[in-house]
C-alpha cells in the first residue's frame, strides 16, 4: 500500500476551507493509502504564539481530525514537536538547499511583505526545508494539499532528487494531489482571496467550531454579484463560484448539478440552501467534537501515533546520517 503524508498547522482557528480543501481529503483518502497525518505545531512557531493558545488549538485540531473522519486505525496521528527526528533531517536538508529556491518561495513572500528585518524570523524563511522534513522522512508517495501549497511539494520533490543524486537512492520522489472540486475556499467577503484562519475580517470566514448560525447569516451576507443567475464562473462570478464550491463540497454533489438544482432560483434561495447546508454540517461535527474533546481519546491516539512515527522517522535519519557521514 502507497503511503501518504500531510498536515495543518495549529494557528488561528480551522475554517471551512481547511475541511473543503485539507482535512476531507485525508479522510477520502486513508483507505486507500497507509496514512500519517500530523499537527504542524512546530511550523506554527515562525511567528509568535501565544502558549495556552497553541496548546488548546493543537488538541482542538487532534479532535477535530478525529471529528471529521480520521480513523486511528487507518491513518497514524502524532505531534510534529514529539518528533525530534523533524528537526534532525530538516538541518541535513537545508545543507542542501539553496538560498535561491528559499527566495522564490511565495508564502515567505506574501507574509514578508511589508515587514521590517526585524519582524520577521529565520524559521519563517527556512520552515520549507522542515516541511520537505516532514514529508520525505516517512518516504511519503502523494501528499494531499491545497494548491497554494503545491510548491513546496515541488521544492521537497527537488531536494530529495538532489539528495539522491549525492547520496545515492535515499528518498520517495512524493507527488502533490489536489483535489479537483474545492480545491480552495475564498473568503465570504473578498472571493478573489484564500479563506484564511488567520484573516482579520471575521465576516469573511467561517470556522469549523464557531455557532453555526453565525456561520449561516456569513452565508446570507457572502459578497455576490448582480446577475442573479446561479452559475459557476470563477472569473467573473467569484462570490455565487465560491458558494458553489461549498454547497458541492458538503451536499456531495457536482457543480453541475448543482447549477441544475438552481437554475430557475434566485440568489436568496440559492444562499439561504447553502446556509442550511453549512449549519447542519457544523452542528454535526461540534457534536463529535464536544464527544470527543471531552474523553481520553486524544490523548490515546497521540501516544500511540508517535509511537508509530517515531520508529520510522528514527530508521530513516540513522539512514541519512551514515550517507552523509554523521555517523560514526
Amino acid at each position: 500500500m502507497k503511503r501518504l503524508l500531510s498536515g495543518i498547522k495549529p494557528t488561528g482557528e480551522l475554517t471551512l476551507g481547511n475541511y473543503v480543501g485539507a482535512i476531507r481529503q485525508f479522510v477520502d483518502m486513508q483507505k486507500d493509502y497507509e496514512s500519517f497525518i500530523f499537527v504542524a505545531n512546530l511550523h506554527a512557531i515562525t511567528v509568535y504564539n501565544d502558549k495556552e493558545e497553541l496548546q488548546k488549538r493543537t488538541r482542538d485540531l487532534v479532535a477535530i481530525y478525529l471529528a471529521c473522519g480520521l480513523d486511528p486505525e487507518k491513518t497514524t496521528i502524532f505531534l510534529q514537536s514529539e518528533n525530534n527526528y523533524h528537526n534532525n533531517l530538516g538541518w541535513v536538508l537545508e545543507c542542501n538547499t539553496y538560498i535561491g529556491e528559499l527566495n522564490r518561495m511565495t508564502q515567505f513572500k506574501d507574509k514578508s511583505k511589508n515587514k521590517s528585518e526585524n519582524a520577521i524570523t529565520c524559521g519563517l524563511y527556512t520552515y520549507p526545508t522542515l516541511m520537505a522534513a516532514d514529508i520525505i522522512m516517512y518516504d511519503a508517495d502523494v501528499v494531499p494539499v491545497g494548491i497554494d501549497q503545491k510548491q513546496h511539494v515541488e521544492l521537497t520533490r527537488d531536494i530529495a532528487q538532489r539528495f539522491n543524486k549525492r547520496y545515492g537512492d535515499t528518498f520517495v520522489i512524493p507527488q502533490p494531489i489536489i483535489p479537483e472540486t474545492g480545491e480552495k475556499i475564498y473568503d465570504l467577503q473578498n472571493p478573489t482571496k484564500k479563506m484564511s484562519k488567520t484573516e482579520e475580517n471575521p465576516k469573511g470566514c467561517i470556522a469549523l467550531l464557531e455557532n453555526p448560525a453565525s456561520a449561516a447569516k456569513k452565508i446570507m451576507g457572502a459578497v455576490t454579484d448582480s446577475d442573479n443567475k446561479v452559475i459557476f464562473d470563477q472569473e467573473n462570478k467569484p462570490g455565487i463560484s465560491n458558494l458553489m464550491t461549498i454547497y458541492s463540497v458538503l451536499a456531495k454533489k457536482t457543480i453541475k448539478e448543482v447549477e441544475m438544482e438552481f437554475k430557475d432560483s434566485n440568489y436568496g434561495t440559492f444562499k439561504k440552501a447553502v446556509a442550511d447546508c453549512v449549519s447542519k454540517f457544523l452542528t454535526d461535527l461540534q457534536q463529535k467534537y464536544n464527544d470527543i474533546i471531552n474523553s481520553g481519546t486524544v490523548d490515546k491516539v497521540l501516544d500511540d501515533g508517535i509511537k508509530k512515527a517515531r520508529e520510522i522517522a528514527q530508521a530513516k535519519v540513522a539512514e541519512v546520517y551514515q550517507k552523509v557521514g554523521l555517523s560514526r
